[in-house]
């Protein structure tokens, strides 16, 4: 049997971050336990696992400062049904350095062999993080209905009086607007079946918790999905779905299964929220210097790319630098083989591309694309491109465009690609475009970052693909036609999907608001038309805004929001750096509602909404401690809190003078 390499990992620790929520610790250590399996620890939590009959189980847990223990009778990694028929197990570890897109990690390799197979197990665990991560991949010709008889995790307690909460995500935004789904239940000897990527277990007794994620596309994306995630009763949970079928798999390669991450926690809300969040920041650290943007994106207008051109794209520079915008991003349009959305007759690409169809469009471009690469360098812009990889054959081509990619950014400088375009309907065709980012970012030396679209189809979703690096191009809303944008539901996607998912990964649209309005009705108070320009915007700063406009078609009025814009890029890493959770009520138009940023146990940003409401100002309940004196000070928007303490349930007094407003507030705490 092949030998395996085993890793062990350091998490780069993000600055900024409450001790509260974000406990230093000590080095990870790693210690082989002869005969029986491994152990591993940081300052957080010490994991023993044993090897037994082929199996891999959870033997021992201890929690630093926990003030329960989870008294658990089994917890089991990926059992297949092969019990038994492992003639051989081997474990090494090592460190595996950090990088741009992801700390430094300790990864634990255990391969597992049979005659007809071999499994290799990677535990992944970091620094900071009270995390367990296993990962599985299979190589073998003949294992039987894995789908159906695998689970990737089953925990048996002692307890049995558990409520589950299970959190279900949804992408294909071109379909969906309600993006977060939750269900709770009491456990029960029947298992309840529950979707979802999340599952919250706390227990009612003495409330020791923990909680599972599912790492793996939204459900109804899923590889082979089995109709559920987790089956959850009195006596614990099992969690399913491999994410591919005994076809998928090959004696010559190995094929990955979803993953499944354990944590315990404590019982309280921001105590869960920000251990996932602590481990969502170990596995892809924020990138600071290519992560942070306002994005402009000329197709929110709804032109497709009809005036896509050399001098088009020289205005919408000059727009930019006017705005105070220094990412510009060419849709699709720039390329010479044109795509079946293209406004011109004459699209029709989509499923397979040639090398010469991303070659810059020979009549919209005549001088080449180096013009308007240096015009916009002269002005102090960034171009970025969109990028659709040929999916004919599952991706077959998957070596060419990472080439092409490489040589985009080797020619002109480009770092940020939009990719589109992509359906994942079998194993296959996702190995190949892992295959595709990772040769990209190989051959560029992680020079590039992806803009990955969650519009349609069959996609990563919100928890998958994230070692890729980059963001989340969340959602197409336009003001002409289909007349679908409105400012609230942006801000509501936005505010629901951050209590699970860092906000920061989120691209979030602003529009032209002076666009269209003739679509809306005179009397739809929410139309965009009816919303400040400079409101709207501040609705996405939470996470990376995106200008989904043509900058050339903004009147005069539309630059006046320059100076927040300016304001903001100084403000931005800095709110960015802390956990964002949101607060207040959820965005329903007329509601107060906002984010929380905790930068550190005493400090951090208030980010306050204001709808359309008659009320000037609202006791608001946040994260802050409770019953404890802060100082406040306005650093945007117009507005202020009033309290100089937060009350016995955190909320504080917030004033703001007029309807949609908002108000950015830094705190202190004394």
């Amino acid at each position: 049997m092949n030998k395996i390499v085993c890793f062990v990992v350091l998490l780069l620790v993000v600055s900024h971050q409450s001790p509260r929520l974000l406990a230093a610790g000590s080095d990870l250590k790693f210690e082989r336990i002869e005969g029986s399996g491994f152990s591993v620890e940081n300052g957080l939590v010490r994991y023993r696992l044993e090897v037994r009959q082929g199996r891999v189980f959870l033997a021992d847990l201890q929690r630093t400062g926990s003030k329960g223990k989870l008294r658990f009778e089994a917890v089991e990694f990926f059992n297949d049904g092969t019990e038994g028929e492992v003639s051989a197990w081997e474990l090494r570890s090592a460190r595996v350095p950090g990088s741009r897109l992801a700390g430094e990690h300790l990864r634990v390799e255990l391969e597992l062999q049979s005659e007809a197979f071999v499994k290799k197990l990677v535990f992944r665990f970091y620094e900071g993080s009270e995390a367990l991560a296993c990962d599985a991949y299979y190589l073998g010709s003949s294992l039987g209905d894995l789908n159906e008889s695998t689970r990737l995790f089953r925990l048996e307690t002692e307890e049995r009086h558990w409520k589950y909460r299970a959190v279900e995500f949804f992408d294909r935004t071109d379909d969906n607007n309600t993006l977060v789904q939750e269900r709770s239940v009491v456990g029960f000897g029947r298992p309840s079946l529950l979707r979802g990527n999340l599952l919250f277990a706390r227990n009612l007794v003495d409330d020791t918790a923990y909680l599972l994620l599912k790492e793996a596309p939204c459900s109804f994306s899923q590889i082979a999905h089995r109709g559920y995630d987790f089956a959850a009763s009195k006596y614990g949970v099992d969690t399913v779905g491999i994410g591919f079928v005994s076809d998928d798999l090959a004696a010559d390669s190995w094929v990955k299964a979803y993953s499944i991450v354990f944590i315990e926690t404590g019982a309280g809300e921001l105590e869960q929220l920000a251990a996932l969040r602590r481990y969502q920041r170990a596995i892809r650290p924020h990138d600071r210097e290519m992560g942070e943007m306002v994005m402009m994106n000329t197709w929110g207008d709804r032109n497709r790319d009809a005036r896509v051109g050399e001098a088009f794209v020289k205005e919408e520079v000059d727009a930019c630098s006017r705005l105070g915008i220094t990412l510009l991003q060419i849709d699709d349009g720039w390329q010479q083989g044109l795509s079946k959305n293209s406004a011109s007759a004459g699209g029709e690409k989509w499923r397979a591309w040639g090398r010469e169809d991303w070659e810059p469009h020979e009549e919209r471009f005549p001088n080449g694309f180096a013009p308007v690469v240096d015009y916009a360098k002269g002005k102090g812009v960034e171009l970025g491109l969109w990028f659709a990889p040929s999916s004919a054959d599952s991706f077959a081509a998957w070596e060419q465009d990472a080439e092409i990619i490489a040589g985009l950014h080797k020619r002109y400088g480009i770092r940020y690609f939009k990719i589109d375009g992509v359906k994942l309907p079998n194993k296959r065709s996702e190995r190949n475009l892992r295959n595709l980012l990772a040769k990209a970012l190989e051959l560029t030396d992680n020079g590039v970052f992806f803009n990955l679209d969650a519009t349609a189809d069959a996609r990563g979703g919100y928890h998958y693909l994230y070692e890729y690096g980059g963001n989340i191009f969340l959602e197409n809303r336009y003001t002409k036609e289909m007349k679908l944008h409105y400012p609230y539901q942006t801000l509501r996607n936005l505010w629901t999907l951050s209590r699970y998912l860092p906000a920061e990964r989120l691209q979030i649209e602003f529009l032209n608001k002076w666009k269209n309005g003739e679509n809306y009705s005179d009397r739809d108070l929410f139309a965009p038309q009816h919303v400040p320009f400079d409101y709207s915007f501040a609705l996405t700063m939470a996470a990376q805004p995106l200008a989904w406009f043509e900058g050339t078609g903004l009147p005069e009025q539309g630059f006046e929001v320059e100076p927040l814009i300016r304001s903001y890029k100084e403000l931005q890493e800095s709110f960015h750096g802390g956990m964002i959770f949101p607060i207040g009520e959820e965005p329903c138009g007329t509601c107060w509602t906002g984010f929380q940023s905790i930068l550190s146990e005493d400090s951090g940003y208030l980010l306050v909404y204001r709808e359309l409401n008659g009320q000037s100002w609202r006791s608001l309940e946040t994260f802050l401690d409770k019953d404890r004196r802060y100082t406040f000070k306005t650093v945007l928007g117009e507005g202020r809190v009033l309290s100089r303490r937060s009350d016995d349930l955190g909320k504080v007094e917030i004033q703001i003078p007029k309807a949609h407003g908002f108000v950015l507030v830094r705190y202190e705490g004394r």
